[in-house]
């Protein structure tokens, strides 16, 4: 069909207005983004950054700790072998390579070359055989899971491990963050008292400056770190340090780490009370961020005093109410759930619900009789909490008002957090005490079951972990890890009350931060 005049004239002029419509908009969309480039090239950014943590670490030596804050920080100036990507995964870190023997008995390890400690020696295999074996012998995770394993230095670039048993999870035990394995230079170990390293010097992106007791951990960003070219992922990947110096600043104050973060003061806060939760996440200028937690985990004295009777525990335990101690400590049904499981239910590889029938029975009535039948006469009962982390807190004080409803003669001992953990390790100060708990990557790395954690000695239990780590298959290994939690509620060492999220804040000024497990600094820019 032919157009008339008029009619090609308006086509032609509707054509016209649109290619004027067009060339409007291309040159707003090019002033926009020349305005864009402009505002990041103007864009000015900060050398320091301040971090709030809840608690003063008992150390910075993470062979010795399994405390959080201590291998939060900790975790910016040392390096691993190998360590987690963001699927938890091992990973090559100082390591290159590994090669494994036909009887999985030997681990021969290669390691990256030109490698700097923060003292400017070079990293070799001696300082490794050194920091690994110094591992072995005082993490009580390593103890556990490979004794008489031995590291030895072949040349000045590989190191052997050998096993006295073949072992299926070394490389995950190696990358785990509790209780991580440091390389750190071997003049450091040699000269190390018994109770633990007094120079932090690793290879990792900031080195340690200041120890100000009760204050703060001073870092400096470290400019002979040397990257891995990899992507950053989780743990692992490529690291680079942009500000020039961290600041930690133990804030055991909630209300205090919350204004601080609400004011700029802090660029991090970590550990925020779960009734503060809603309050971040509504403020201006504020990010929250709710990551994988783990189990609060109320432990029980099986050595001493009155819970050394398995019929005790078991009468207390009828009567604890799950959800009024997880409601109390966390606010917000958001923040956690119900579940007997010590492992992340969302691990399907060891997720299980065994022990489920005397999980959370909240039965006063049978908890009495039980009570009566295992003679109970009016013995105190001595709970251990710490004010450093709110939710031990919070659910100490639940149980112990469940446990007077119960009948039974109850007190608290609250101390600082390093008391704390010096306190536990005495069997006879103590006969329950809770912990948050984070999750852990296979059921014999829990310190549900670390004999050094809580005074457990039961040979059934070292025989079933056992028995998990030979499995010849995924699916026989988890069904012994369920059989093992079946025994651990009949026996109640130990219970899980029930999974948290943990919650941490941080200002909208952060560039590249990320959250894996803990708050990761390096990569991490702030705008001023």
């Amino acid at each position: 069909m032919k157009l008339n005049r008029i009619g090609m004239y308006f086509l032609l002029l509707i054509i016209s207005i649109a290619m004027i419509g067009c060339s409007n908009d291309s040159n707003k969309t090019s002033e926009s983004k020349d305005n864009k480039s402009t505002s990041e090239s103007n864009k000015k950014y900060k050398d320091e950054m301040n971090v709030a943590i809840t608690a003063q670490p008992p150390t910075l030596d993470s062979a010795m700790t399994v405390s959080q804050v201590a291998l939060d920080v900790a975790g910016n100036i040392f390096e691993t072998l190998y360590t987690l990507n963001a699927d938890y995964e091992p990973t090559p870190m100082l390591a290159e390579s590994v090669d494994v023997s036909d009887d999985a008995k030997t681990y021969t390890f290669k390691l990256r070359e030109g490698v700097k400690f923060h003292n400017g020696k070079e990293m070799t295999s001696e300082d490794v055989a050194a920091s690994m074996n110094r591992w072995l012998e005082k993490s009580s995770r390593a103890k556990s899971l490979l004794a008489g394993a031995k590291f030895e230095a072949q040349d000045p670039y590989t190191v052997v491990l050998n096993l006295q048993n073949p072992a299926s999870d070394v490389l995950i035990i190696m990358a785990s963050q509790a209780n991580f394995p440091a390389i750190m230079p071997k003049e450091v170990i040699d000269a190390a008292p018994a109770e633990g390293i007094k120079e932090y010097i690793g290879t990792g992106p900031f080195k340690f400056q200041e120890w100000k007791q009760d204050q703060y951990i001073h870092l400096v960003k470290y400019d002979g770190y040397q990257p891995v070219a990899q992507k950053a992922s989780g743990f692992a990947g490529k690291k680079e340090a942009f500000v020039k110096d961290v600041y930690y600043h133990f804030v055991t104050d909630h209300s205090t780490r919350i204004a601080g973060i609400q004011t700029g003061e802090y660029d991090i806060a970590d550990s925020i009370p779960t009734e503060s939760y809603e309050q971040l996440n509504s403020a201006d200028h504020v990010k929250v961020y709710t990551f994988v937690g783990g189990t609060l985990t109320m432990f029980m004295n099986t050595n001493e005093g009155p819970l050394a009777d398995v019929k005790m525990r078991q009468a207390i335990n009828t009567a604890f109410n799950m959800d009024e101690i997880m409601m109390a400590s966390f606010v917000n049904k958001d923040l956690y759930t119900l579940d007997p499981g010590y492992m992340n239910p969302k691990q399907i590889q060891w997720a299980t619900d065994a022990g489920k029938k005397v999980y959370n029975q909240a039965d006063i009535k049978k908890a009495k009789s039980l009570l009566k039948e295992a003679g109970y006469n009016g013995e105190e009962i001595t709970l251990l909490t710490t004010p450093d982390y709110a939710e031990m807190a919070t659910a100490t004080t639940v149980v112990q008002e469940q446990l007077r409803q119960l009948g039974v003669n109850v007190k608290i001992e609250s101390y600082d957090f390093p008391t704390f953990l010096e306190t536990k390790g005495d069997l006879s100060k103590w006969d329950i005490f809770i912990t948050s708990n984070g999750y852990q990557l296979t059921p014999p790395q829990l310190l549900a079951v670390n004999p050094e954690w809580a005074g457990l000695n039961d040979p059934k239990v070292a025989e079933s972990l056992t028995a998990i780590r030979s499995a010849k298959s995924t699916e026989d290994a988890k069904a012994e890890w369920e059989k093992l939690q079946g025994y651990l509620y009949e026996t109640l060492s130990s219970t899980a009350i029930g999974q948290y999220k943990s919650i941490l804040a941080t200002t909208d000024k952060l560039e590249g931060f990320e959250v894996f497990e803990a708050p990761i600094i390096w990569n991490t820019k702030v705008v001023e």
